[in-house]
């Protein structure tokens, strides 16, 4: 994979860390930048914590993930889990941290999910793009168009997605996001025993099959012809 500036925009911390965080430590390895965005901390997710303890853990956990494959990360931290909107307010927010960060690729969640944030979230990422390469919004010296809108593969956003590009992964990319990953307590299986980690080990290795590579990260270009190159 070329190196190139990425950004990966989640409803939660953890969503674009299971599902692009392997893409973007191979990003990193290529030389590129990797950019994960976080629209909530996703702080109402374990049983025995209260919100605000578990937000302070969320957090914690997904700077020392993002450290760990190399990326940086940016959270909405006064959004909260379970009240994702998608109104403007926010989309300009992330419209403007498109400009800023100036990636060619922009990955997000697909547009159906069990999950209202995940829905959410894709919208904002769709809309986000539009208005960060709009021209005459804002100030115009600044606009982006980002190249290429891809959505990542959820186990939680599976009706109707159809994988139409594979990106292999290395051995080095695959070790650095087992490590990091295993830094998070629900992917660990320690919130309500979903065993994340195992889960989407299992479907790179899938994935890699289907490429011909050992482990492989599928993306969809959400048209349900041609293929979409990364590259």
């Amino acid at each position: 994979m070329s190196p190139q500036t990425i950004m990966a925009v989640g409803g939660h911390i953890g969503d674009m860390d299971l599902a692009a965080g392997p893409l973007l430590a191979q990003n990193v390895i290529d030389g590129g930048r990797s950019v994960l965005v976080a629209l909530t901390p996703g702080e109402r997710g374990h049983p025995r914590l209260s919100v605000e303890e578990y937000r302070e853990q969320k957090i914690a956990e997904a700077r020392a993930f993002a450290d760990g494959i190399g990326a940086e990360v940016v959270i909405f931290d006064d959004i909260s889990d379970g009240f994702l909107t998608t109104d403007d307010g926010t989309a300009e927010r992330l419209a403007d941290l498109i400009r800023e960060v100036k990636p060619s690729t922009l990955l997000a969640h697909w547009k159906h999910s069990m999950h209202t944030d995940h829905e959410n979230a894709s919208v904002l990422a769709e809309r986000a793009r539009f208005l960060a390469g709009l021209p005459g919004w804002k100030d115009e010296t600044v606009r982006h168009g980002v190249g290429k809108l891809l959505f990542t593969e959820n186990w939680e956003d599976a009706p109707g997605y159809d994988a139409d590009l594979f990106v292999e992964i290395s051995e080095e990319a695959y070790r650095r996001w087992t490590a990091a990953i295993s830094g998070q307590a629900f992917a660990r299986g320690e919130t309500y025993g979903f065993r994340y980690i195992d889960f989407y080990s299992a479907q790179m290795i899938t994935r890699g099959c289907l490429a011909g590579a050992p482990y492989a990260v599928a993306l969809s270009s959400g048209r349900t012809w041609g293929m979409a190159p990364l590259v």
